[in-house]
């Protein structure tokens, strides 16, 4: 018991080093904290007595059940790609708390996890580990069955795809001033306001879920984004301003009280040049958004 609860004890240790690098593999804190989860029933029932490097072999054992699941995911995903919305790590305005902050690092906005949503499992496994993690490619190469050179390129292919994702304008307080004006012309029913904060190239996905298949869109260009943020405006007058992922976005209300839906805005020059919308009931009702509640 006492060699458990000391085992215990290291484990613990290395438990938010794990969700970080599960939900990065996976953008869903629940599936990550399942890994992390799982991760420990193979520590408590192996035997590490020549083990160096705990955090290492316990990273490796993550990433092996994460590929798992990645593998299993792609099997049975019905919904498209384009639409998926990964799980939001809400906080209140004024910031992330520790555990938030362990989780997403040196920020994971929804648009990157929505770009590492379309590499392969490996492709995602070998650039999480090695571009973000700094696991070398010759340990990387046996959790995903290659060698290390042709780990290296899964690397390089999946780094290409992510040059591609928007990075958001450093200021966040820059950043705040956008959504504020984009929420307030919404309010107003502005079309014009509107699109003077919208990026021309601005793009909005929108995962409804199967509860809500009219919500699971995908719309690019100014003035479309901005006549779906005037039809869906009475939802701005109770938007509650909150962090998703580190990024300015809010959470729309129903008249009963129950989220309707949480936005993230990315913010790049000045203007939104990206919004994604998780309006699936489902996913939403197991989000921990007590701390934002109106």
């Amino acid at each position: 018991m006492e060699d458990q609860d000391w085992l215990a004890d290291r484990f613990e240790a290395h438990r938010s080093h794990l969700r970080g690098v599960a939900y990065r593999m996976l953008g869903s804190v629940t599936e990550a904290d399942d890994a992390v989860q799982e991760a420990w029933i193979r520590l408590s029932r192996s035997d590490t007595s020549d083990v160096d490097n705990l955090r290492a072999w316990l990273t490796t054992v993550t990433a092996r059940v994460c590929l798992n699941l990645l593998r299993t995911r792609r099997t049975r995903r019905e919904a498209s790609l384009e639409t998926h919305v990964p799980d939001p790590v809400v906080s209140p305005e004024e910031g992330m708390d520790p555990e938030q902050e362990a989780l997403l690092g040196d920020s994971v906005g929804l648009a990157m996890l929505v770009v590492l949503d379309s590499l392969t499992p490996p492709e995602r496994i070998a650039f999480v580990l090695h571009d973000v993690f700094a696991v070398p490619f010759d340990e990387i190469a046996p959790i995903v069955a290659r060698t290390p050179t042709a780990t290296r390129q899964l690397a390089s292919r999946a780094r290409r795809r992510v040059q591609g994702a928007p990075v958001p304008d450093v200021d966040l307080d820059g950043q705040w001033a956008v959504v504020d004006a984009f929420l307030a012309a919404s309010r107003a029913g502005d079309f014009e306001r509107l699109l003077a904060v919208l990026d021309p190239e601005v793009e909005l996905r929108s995962d409804g879920g199967s509860t809500r298949p009219q919500l699971v869109t995908l719309i690019r260009g100014g003035e479309a984004v901005a006549q779906g943020a005037m039809t869906f405006r009475r939802f701005a007058d109770t938007a509650t301003k909150v962090l998703v992922n580190g990024v300015p976005g809010g959470i729309a209300w129903t008249g009963e009280g129950s989220p309707f839906a949480v936005l993230a805005m990315t913010v790049r020059g000045g203007m939104i040049v990206r919004i994604d919308v998780l309006a699936d009931p489902d996913r939403l009702a197991r989000l921990d958004l007590a701390a934002v509640a109106r």
